[in-house]
């Protein structure tokens, strides 16, 4: 049978006629890996080749700006950040880098000295606390956060730093808080402004309420003004809630490699591409994501869960007996296509990857027959019932080894009822 047309095969409930993603064309990925999700107490900071490397491959990847560190958190964070400055300076790299400050003047004296010295300049990420429960436990009160916005923002412009003025705690903040503190923000010169989810608080709703309101502010003052969000992982409604943050007409949304991060982490930037490319937002190949995968688990320590999508080591593999016939007779087809899509809401193709079907308690002899053949082996119905009692007899998945000594095992056996 001919192949039918990809309309024919999967009805996208995600999109009914009429459906547009809507969302700023040009919007941009921002990096928080080598800041924000080094703040989670589960990692280790990587060594400075490897932050080079992830450097290199969110450039090749098509991230647009990324957070170099935290110059208040230390001479050895400076060390890094300068570091990481020279080599997009001197390999002339597109991506743009920024950098956390306090809204406190001497972390803006550290972010200029590192400017001045690799000759570029590097956006400053002033942040401060937004919500009533944060200005609560600190005796804050607003006009001291608003004076304190002023002072840092007014001196980082006024020094030739571009700003990205970030309240922390946004999604639990009063409407008329976030309204002032932009306001204050935007009129001492700050050309961008950061939304935040802190700690995990908002739902889809929520964002998209929220950045309503956000942008009928910046309209107001500075329609030029662009918004970022930045969303945490403690609902587990990152993802959603960075797709709606995009929807709502965001100019810039940040995530991490692997979702790393303080508590149960940042937005996923692994995750986020994927289905950026997979709602077609995204125009860039991927071919080097699982390379940044791997290297963001290596370089802190961080292990990657076997059922992590996409890229865990479960992903793409089936020992389930219906599940691997389907995706079988799909490889038989020769379509490739067809093997990727057939039981997989993700590509394997796209990232690199293939599916592959094991032989366990739950397999079936499809699995047997395929397993065989891709190993190089004939497949021949005592065989396969040898392989398939051994399954069934194991509360797990045959390990390949264990599955060739079953092989050789049928061999010899053959070998000897032929000769007696």
């Amino acid at each position: 049978m001919d192949s039918l047309p990809s309309s024919q095969l999967i009805y996208d409930w995600n999109k009914l006629d009429g459906f547009e993603f809507r969302h700023k064309p040009d919007f941009q990925l921002n990096d928080e890996t080598l800041r924000d999700g080094l703040q989670s107490p589960s990692v280790r900071d990587p060594e400075l080749s490897q932050k080079i490397r992830l450097l290199h491959l969110m450039e090749e990847l098509g991230v647009h700006s990324l957070d170099i560190g935290l110059p208040g958190a230390g001479a050895h964070a400076v060390e890094h950040i300068e570091a990481l400055m020279r080599e997009i300076v001197d390999n002339r790299m597109e991506i743009e880098p920024n950098c956390a400050v306090r809204t406190v003047l001497s972390d803006i004296e550290a972010l200029l000295g590192i400017s001045e010295r690799t000759g570029k300049p590097i956006e400053a990420a002033t942040f401060i606390g937004s919500s009533p429960i944060r200005q609560f436990v600190e005796d804050w009160t607003l006009d001291h956060l608003l004076k304190l916005t002023e002072e840092a923002v007014s001196f980082a412009v006024g020094h030739g730093l571009p700003v990205m003025y970030v309240t922390e705690d946004t999604t639990r903040a009063q409407p008329d808080d976030v309204r002032a503190l932009y306001s204050t923000a935007i009129r001492a010169g700050a050309k961008r402004i950061c939304v935040c989810d802190t700690v995990g608080h908002v739902t889809p709703v929520g964002v998209r309420n929220l950045l309503h309101h956000v942008r009928k502010l910046v309209d107001e003052i500075d329609p030029d003004v662009k918004i970022d969000w930045h969303g945490h992982c403690d609902r587990g409604l990152a993802i959603p809630n960075t797709m709606m943050a995009i929807a709502s007409g965001v100019d810039r949304v940040h995530a991490c490699g692997l979702g790393i991060g303080e508590r149960c982490g940042n937005t996923p930037m692994d995750q986020l591409m994927v289905n950026l490319k997979l709602e077609g937002l995204f125009d860039g190949s991927l071919e080097k994501l699982s390379e940044y995968v791997h290297l963001v688990s290596e370089s802190t320590g961080t292990p990657i869960p076997r059922n992590y999508p996409v890229f865990g080591e479960d992903a793409f593999r089936t020992a389930t007996g219906v599940h691997a016939a389907a995706v079988v007779k799909a490889l038989r087809k020769g379509d490739q296509w067809l093997a990727d899509r057939v039981y997989s809401g993700v590509p394997a193709g796209m990232v690199g990857e293939a599916q592959e079907v094991e032989i366990g308690y739950m397999s079936g002899r499809s699995n047997v027959d395929y397993w065989l053949e891709s190993h190089g082996y004939k497949s021949t119905p005592e065989l396969v019932q040898r392989i398939l009692t051994a399954a069934k007899e194991t509360p797990r998945v045959l390990t390949p080894s264990e599955i060739h000594v079953l092989v050789e095992e049928h061999r010899r056996q053959t070998d000897d009822d032929k000769r007696s």
